[in-house]
């Protein structure tokens, strides 16, 4: 297994990721975005999984989006649409990269990381293949709303689940509302979710799978927020087959 450093730059600050792969030749390329306060070690299992399969694997720390992040920047400086310039100006370094398939760059995320995933790919339509969200928090634009009923008179500094956020965060999450932007993505969506998740419903990913163009729901059942223990392997097998029907055409 190959491990590297990759950093890119957005808009003068250096966003760190970790390259995975078991050789140098052209590969599927998989880019893996974590959750709200996470970084990118919480990606290391499905990122090894994945690079042992022959993809490329790439697990980004966003810009403040977590105390042990190794990228540049506070979390009150953290947004959602600051994490989708991070996702898509590593997006833009992979692309280049000698050893990965260009026309074969799929995105994983989970939770914030699978709605920023959703943004960039809406955004990005022609450079995704294809598109997993993992439980993914569409329900934050909800929460911002709660949290911030008057956007003209928000604190400097809010902690919200063990983070201090600034007013940017509440601010962007309510600039645009995320059900209109899915159907720009017409490309293939594996949504996975969990039927006893509490702090993202299930509701909102049997939403988006009716507003995606082309996307599959997976209940899992009895999962929480999050596939950990007996639940973990069979999330991953579930996106393998996704993944190798892609890149085999079918």
């Amino acid at each position: 297994m190959i491990e590297r450093e990759f950093w890119v730059e957005r808009e003068g600050k250096r966003i760190y990721s970790l390259i995975r792969t078991e050789g140098e030749d052209k590969r599927p390329a998989l880019i893996l975005s974590h959750g709200y306060g996470g970084d990118s070690r919480g990606e290391e299992g499905f990122a090894r999984y994945f690079a042992e399969r022959g993809f490329l694997t790439c697990a980004l720390d966003f810009s403040g989006g977590g105390r042990g992040s190794r990228s540049d920047g506070e979390t009150w400086e953290m947004s959602p649409l600051t994490e989708v310039r991070d996702l898509s100006a590593v997006l833009d370094g992979i692309k280049n990269l000698p050893w990965a398939d260009s026309g074969k760059i799929f995105l994983l995320g989970e939770s914030q990381g699978g709605f920023v995933s959703s943004v960039a790919a809406a955004e990005r339509p022609t450079d995704i293949a294809g598109l997993i969200a993992l439980f993914p928090a569409y329900v934050l634009q909800d929460d911002s709303k709660k949290r911030a009923p008057d956007l003209d008179r928000l604190p400097e500094r809010m902690e919200v689940m063990g983070l201090t956020l600034g007013p940017v965060y509440h601010r962007d999450a309510l600039s645009f509302d995320v059900y209109d932007l899915l159907p720009l993505y017409p490309g293939p969506v594996l949504l996975m979710h969990g039927t006893e998740d509490t702090l993202v419903p299930i509701r909102y990913s049997e939403r988006a799978q009716k507003t995606f163009p082309n996307a599959r729901l997976v209940r899992v059942e009895g999962a929480g927020h999050g596939f950990w223990g007996d639940f973990w392997l069979p999330a991953a097998q579930e996106i393998e087959r996704f993944l190798t029907g892609l890149c085999q055409g079918k």
